[in-house]
């Protein structure tokens, strides 16, 4: 199974930039798709974006759209999620996800989850 490791996250004034990113364990990287999805406090976790496979294939949500840029790295085993001009409404646990074959907007279709990354955007 798939381990998956975030990092980047932190405290950024509204306007501002942040860049997650997150590792993975073993040598089938290329074989998953890629997904960022986000919990608020009191709220359900949500989709963000997802990668395919090679990278060819992008998705986000509306709310994000323009302003956060997903991305990633086979050789390196890694997927990014650049977020710039982040506003308050932005804050959550920004978690990355995988799954085998074609990607997917919902959450039960992920098999492997890191252990999430705090973003806090003040106003």
């Amino acid at each position: 199974q798939e381990q998956l490791v975030e990092s980047g996250g932190g405290l950024v004034q509204a306007g501002g930039s942040l860049r997650l990113s997150c590792a993975a364990s073993g040598r089938a990287f290329s074989n998953y798709a890629m997904a960022w999805f986000r919990q608020a406090p009191g709220k359900e976790r949500e989709f963000v974006a997802h990668i395919s496979w090679n990278g060819g294939v992008t998705y986000y949500t509306d709310s994000v759209k323009g302003r956060f840029t997903i991305s990633r790295d086979n050789a390196k085993n890694t997927v990014a999620l650049q977020m710039n001009s982040l506003k308050p409404e932005d804050t959550a646990v920004y978690y990355c996800a995988s799954r085998r074959g074609g990607t997917s907007r919902q959450p039960g279709d992920y098999d492997n989850w890191g252990q999430g990354a705090q973003v806090t955007v003040s106003s």
